[in-house]
């Protein structure tokens, strides 16, 4: 059966990750104010942030539906980063963690609703980043493309930051923002396929 899927996110790269999976969700971004959600643990933070996405956007959807929301926060020292936002406080962020080691927190929601029935899940996934110890040139080169200041954390492992990130353990989907197995595990606990959130004709008879 083909289910709607909704992604709550406006995050390209977690767009892209789905899209390379094989799914192709509708994009609907809820529009939160994130500043008024808040919780002293980073990762619960995470969670916290991504289930309040996804309630927003469930309210303004009908019918039968899977929706996934996500949000991402890097634990360093046991302080919360999300996105720099300014140059200045990128390159101030980067002079911290270089060299270092911090936790990429993604909170998960995924709710299904079919018919009268409606489930929901939240879980967090979590995995540790290590990065180089960059040069201040390095630093200043990185901040002036742009990146690092849309991004959870300051960094990305699949663009222009991928050169600064010396290891990762855990699931490298994760520090792109979206962890593709606990997604898949999620859905499948609450009823629904994986493979039947692929889009149509991706699978061909031989």
């Amino acid at each position: 059966m083909a289910h709607r899927l909704i992604l709550a996110s406006a995050s390209p790269a977690r767009l892209s990750s789905l899209r390379n999976a094989g799914l192709d969700p509708e994009v609907i971004v809820s529009g939160i104010d994130e500043d008024t959600i808040h919780d002293d643990r980073p990762d619960l933070l995470a969670r916290a942030l991504a289930e309040a996405k996804g309630s927003a956007v469930l309210e303004r959807v009908e019918g039968d539906v899977v929706l996934v929301a996500c949000d991402s926060l890097l634990e360093f020292e046991g302080r919360a980063y999300g996105k720099p936002g300014t140059p200045e406080q990128a390159v101030a962020h980067w002079c911290r963690i270089r060299g270092g080691q911090g936790v990429l927190h993604t909170g998960h929601f995924v709710v299904v609703r079919h018919g009268d029935r409606e489930v929901r899940q939240s879980r967090i996934a979590s995995t540790v980043v290590k990065f180089g110890d960059l040069t201040d040139e390095e630093i200043e080169a990185y901040v002036a493309t742009g990146e690092p200041l849309v991004v959870a954390g300051g960094f990305t492992i699949d663009g222009f930051g991928g050169a600064f990130i010396t290891a990762v353990e855990g699931d490298p989907h994760n520090v792109i923002g979206i962890s593709l197995p606990l997604l898949r595990q999620m859905v499948l606990d609450l009823g629904v396929p994986w493979q039947s959130l692929w889009r149509p004709g991706l699978i061909k008879r031989l």
